[in-house]
């Protein structure tokens, strides 16, 4: 056997980026250029970052306009912060010529690069998959856009809200007859940053089999029929006006109580039944007027009422501990609330960060869990620019 095939590589010159603290992820060893502004690409890295993955975000000489966004921290935009944690940070202006030649040397050890300009712009950059591919025929290139890249919106920008109400989630989310209604908290976003997580995840996946990387799209327009999917279901012959909301109606919604709101669910028999015993009403049990869900729906002005009658005598968190595990319900709280919620203390989803102008804070830490390789521990969203150095020697050292 010739020995020459078994000499041992040269030793590889250590990674300039700092090593991150904790058990490994399951995505630990893959490097992911984050190029994305706003909620739904830099979210869908972070998710990736939670799995042990080394997110390097790249920013503008201006920097990601999350960070613009109002916020009540003087410091630092809170919504940059819960968006981008785990990530190291640097400011490449890829219209500059040497700026551009450290994102393709960064390219060359990279797995995976995200990004959300609109179609066009890549090519005017010269980062276009297909210049991409050429440095790195490995490499998962993520595109998000807001409505793909073919058909006549490909290049109009897209926005959460916009696509809410363009995609009939914000009329669906009015009551019959009222004006539509946002629905916030960037629900269309998020579910991107997840689409994003799962498609890069799966095409890494592929590429352990075949070798070769490749092109994945996420929308926002996707994104937003893909939370409608039990909506957008039109059998042949049916009427273009037919009721699509998933509500089931009746008793289940939010109803208010002696002190604060109570959401309840109690669609199946069983929970029916143990509603009604906790709160007096057991003479509903005994007419099959009201023995199933579609029934209780059509005669919800005449349960509702009485509901409201017997839950004005405690509280919602009092009905939440009464109920227990018999009926399904939650006192409405604030976000504020969940930061010491038990159980969310028991999941250990809440980290406390330090972040270098905002100073120590909690956040949210990690959106999945792993019994083997739990990932190491999440760190806070980069200032602007704060890891260049690091950033352009390790582009530096990849060259060699």
């Amino acid at each position: 056997m010739n020995d020459a095939l078994h000499r041992p590589e040269p030793a590889e010159a250590p990674c300039a980026l700092p090593l991150r603290e904790g058990p490994p992820g399951p995505l630990s060893g893959i490097r992911v250029l984050d190029l994305s502004a706003y909620i739904a690409g830099p979210y869908g890295c972070t998710l990736l970052a939670d799995q042990g993955a080394e997110v390097i975000k790249i920013e503008p000489p201006v920097g990601d306009n999350l960070r613009k966004y109002p916020s009540t921290l003087a410091a630092e935009s809170r919504a940059f912060i819960g968006v981008n944690r785990s990530k190291w940070g640097a400011v490449l202006d890829l219209k500059q010529p040497d700026d551009l030649a450290v994102l393709m040397s960064l390219v060359r050890t990279a797995d995976v690069l995200v990004h959300n300009f609109r179609p066009s712009v890549p090519a005017r950059l010269g980062i276009d998959y297909a210049r991409l591919r050429e440095v790195n025929p490995r490499l998962i290139y993520c595109a998000v856009t807001g409505y793909g890249e073919q058909g006549p919106l490909k290049d109009k920008a897209g926005y959460d809200q916009v696509l809410q109400t363009m995609t009939g989630m914000c009329s669906l989310q009015a009551p019959a007859g009222q004006p539509p209604q946002i629905l916030y908290g960037s629900v269309v976003d998020y579910y991107a940053a997840a689409l994003i997580a799962a498609g890069v995840a799966s095409a890494l996946f592929e590429r352990s089999r075949s070798g070769l990387g490749q092109e994945v799209g996420v929308s926002l327009l996707r994104s937003a029929l893909a939370m409608q999917s039990a909506r957008l279901v039109w059998a042949e012959g049916e009427p273009r006006e037919v009721g699509r909301d998933m509500r089931s109606g009746g008793i289940t919604g939010i109803h208010p109580t002696r002190e604060g709101y109570l959401y309840i669910s109690a669609n199946t028999p069983h929970f029916w039944r143990a509603l009604c015993e906790k709160t007096g009403l057991q003479e509903l049990l005994a007419t099959d007027r009201y023995d199933s869900v579609r029934k209780r729906a059509q005669h919800q002005a005449e349960i509702v009422p009485r509901l409201h009658q017997a839950l004005a005598a405690h509280s919602a968190l009092e009905w939440e501990r009464l109920f227990g595990e018999e009926v399904p319900c939650a006192a409405a709280r604030t976000v504020e609330d969940m930061f010491d919620f038990p159980q969310v203390q028991a999941e250990g989803m809440v980290h406390t960060f330090r972040h270098p102008a905002v100073g120590s804070y909690r956040g949210f830490s990690r959106a999945v869990s792993f019994g083997r390789t739990p990932g190491p521990v999440p760190f806070a969203s980069p200032a602007l620019g704060e890891h260049d150095d690091a950033v352009r020697a390790e582009a530096q050292r990849s060259l060699f």
